[in-house]
């Protein structure tokens, strides 16, 4: 899953960064309102980390120009602010949900799987391919019941495949998906690790079908 990480603050940044990274999410970064609202105009995020005080344009300035676009990418607000108005007035503008600075960790984590999941059909706690199950709360697959270890690119593709279950992911959204602003993004890398990803499915129930020309598409073999 891929993450914006919206803050002027180099050192809080690079800590969430860093973070961010060891639970496995995808993250880009940017210190100010104007690169923001650039990289959202042209770049499909699962979640938004936002702070509200900004250089060049307001962290509000980003979330209503975002909403007027009617995305509906979800938005953590991260402020040292705990101000009730503000606080509702972030929320009325769209905003998912709302972090006062400083954060627990555990916290910061547990609000984004929570904006993550509901982006999911029925909201559910796991997604099942045939024999193959994706956790939310621990963002991990398991096969026939047993943990499925995986690289983490490999892991980020199945991801983004088994959250859009039933339907096809493009190449170009899977580069989107698991590649930062400081990676070379690659359509061989996702062809290669697609392969891996099959291999590695081989046995079970679920697969990996190509659609030429579209991309590609997780189902359970029985449904073939």
């Amino acid at each position: 899953m891929k993450l914006l990480l919206i803050e002027d603050n180099p050192a809080l940044a690079h800590w969430l960064e860093k973070l961010l990274s060891e639970q496995k999410f995808v993250v880009d970064h940017v210190l100010d309102g104007e690169a923001a609202d650039r990289m959202l105009q042209c770049t499909r995020y699962d979640a938004v980390l936002l702070d509200l005080n900004l250089p060049k344009m307001s962290g509000a300035a980003v979330l209503r120009r975002l909403r007027e676009r009617r995305d509906d990418v979800p938005v953590l607000i991260l402020t040292a602010s705990g101000s009730i108005d503000e606080k509702v007035e972030c929320l009325g503008a769209g905003a998912d949900d709302y972090l006062v600075k400083p954060f627990e960790v555990r916290e910061l984590i547990a609000r984004i799987k929570v904006l993550l999941r509901r982006q999911t059909a029925g909201k559910a706690t796991e997604i099942i391919c045939g024999d193959l199950t994706y956790q939310f709360n621990t963002r991990q697959f398991t096969l026939t019941s047993l943990p499925l270890p995986l690289p983490p690119r490999e892991r980020s593709v199945l991801e983004a495949l088994m959250l859009k279950l039933g339907s096809s992911v493009s190449k170009a959204a899977l580069m989107d998906t698991i590649f930062s602003m400081q990676d070379e993004p690659s359509v061989d890398a996702i062809e290669i690790y697609v392969h891996r990803l099959r291999k590695k499915l081989e046995q079970s129930k679920a697969t990996i079908v190509t659609l030429r020309g579209v991309g590609y598409l997780l189902k359970p073999k029985n449904d073939l």
